[in-house]
């Protein structure tokens, strides 16, 4: 079995396209397994190949990358999406997390800070240009939720979510099965009034922020 992280591509341009398969190469620790132009494309590549790891564009034709990384998240909350465009504007960044991709990424980042997107992503951690942050923090802000309603089981899966680790993980770590960590996560979800796993991720971060 091959321990090469899988990796879906989904940008409408050729060239990006190939630079970027150019890039990922196996030595690397990545293997490319399809390539995607449009955001209808993704969507289906993904349901199909379950690859670990979707580089999506955010604009593309047909369905935009954002609106192609809701509906694979909707198929599949535990999808690793890496958010890969020309666009550093805040309120694309806050939409992008807010619709549960796990990194954002600039087109002209360097090859290491992508590898390391990828592998941070595939871990399940939040990855983003630092000079963004700000931007998520201020996203984040709302009133203090209280957690006094979470029962002690329920609280140990959060900081297990909070510490990027996937539900399998959680289930060998608690010793519960993959299903009853799914329940635990969705009854948090509701509890905390969130949608989906990074914003679970988000509210812990401003948790921790908070003095």
């Amino acid at each position: 079995m091959s321990d090469l992280i899988r990796i879906l591509i989904a940008d409408d341009h050729p060239i990006v396209r190939q630079g970027l398969t150019t890039i990922l190469v196996p030595r690397n620790g990545v293997e490319v397994i399809g390539e995607a132009e449009n955001g209808r494309q993704a969507i289906a590549m993904a349901h199909e190949l379950a690859p670990d790891v979707i580089l999506m564009d955010m604009v593309m034709p047909d369905i935009s990358g954002l609106d192609a990384a809701t509906e694979i998240l909707k198929e599949n909350a535990n999808a690793r999406i890496l958010i890969l465009t020309s666009f550093g504007v805040k309120d694309s960044f806050v939409a992008a997390i807010q619709a549960g991709v796990m990194g954002y990424l600039l087109k002209d980042s360097q090859p290491a800070d992508l590898f390391q997107a990828i592998h941070s992503v595939y871990r399940g951690q939040l990855t983003f240009p630092p000079h963004l942050a700000l931007a998520l923090v201020d996203a984040a802000k709302q009133p203090p939720v209280l957690e006094t309603n979470l029962t002690e089981r329920e609280q140990q899966v959060l900081e297990a979510v909070a510490e990027g680790l996937t539900n399998q993980e959680i289930a060998q770590r608690l010793m519960i099965g993959v299903n009853t960590v799914r329940t635990h996560i969705s009854t948090i979800l509701r509890k905390l009034g969130l949608s989906n796993r990074t914003q679970l991720a988000v509210y812990m971060l401003d948790r921790r922020e908070r003095p």
